[in-house]
């Protein structure tokens, strides 16, 4: 029986970090900075330079992201933080219809999910949501939000879904509060 356990991303786990985010998509070159950065300074960057603002980031609590892993293997990643702690989330226009203050720290967001190819298809993502909501709740979160793909409305690649899936947000019990394009729904998730 596969076992699977998500923990929180820290920097005594960054060779795990790594591992997660290098097993498919854009987290190898991204390294979760592209939510904290501005896009001139995302672009003004190298490789390198984000590899160590993730090692920044990862220094600090509460954790800004979860690791899920799959039998001992770092297999997933998922970013969930206040969503001032992600400033592109408020400079990126079509984000600007939340219903709420962007500088308001008890609104937290989950912004970015990472599967390495192998273990793609058996719902881990759908784990490492049930665990960001988890995380931002015990953290204070009052509202969670999420920025996820509608497949329904937009075939997608699975390089695409960074962003999770519409279906798997509703399932957990988000609702749609803005819709800025066909297939770019905003959804929120009151948690007190």
């Amino acid at each position: 029986m596969t076992e699977i356990v998500i923990a929180p991303a820290s920097a005594d786990r960054f060779a795990d970090a790594e591992h997660a985010l290098t097993g498919g998509g854009d987290g190898a070159s991204c390294w979760c900075q592209w939510w904290m950065l501005r896009n001139k300074d995302f672009n003004a960057t190298t490789h390198d330079e984000r590899r160590e603002l993730l090692r920044t980031d990862l220094a600090q609590t509460p954790a800004s992201a979860l690791i899920a892993y799959v039998d001992g293997e770092p297999a997933g990643w998922v970013k969930v933080s206040p969503r001032p702690d992600q400033p592109r989330l408020a400079l990126t226009k079509a984000f600007q219809q939340s219903p709420e203050p962007f500088d308001v720290t008890s609104v937290w967001a989950i912004s970015c999910f990472v599967v390495r190819r192998e273990h793609r298809g058996v719902g881990l993502a759908n784990q490492l949501l049930g665990a960001a909501i988890a995380h931002a709740t015990t953290h204070g979160a009052r509202v969670i939000e999420g920025y996820p793909v509608d497949v329904d409305a937009k075939k997608s690649s699975a390089n695409e879904l960074f962003h999770g899936a519409l279906s798997s947000f509703l399932d957990a019990g988000f609702h749609e509060v803005a819709r800025p394009a066909p297939a770019r729904p905003i959804v929120s998730l009151t948690v007190r």
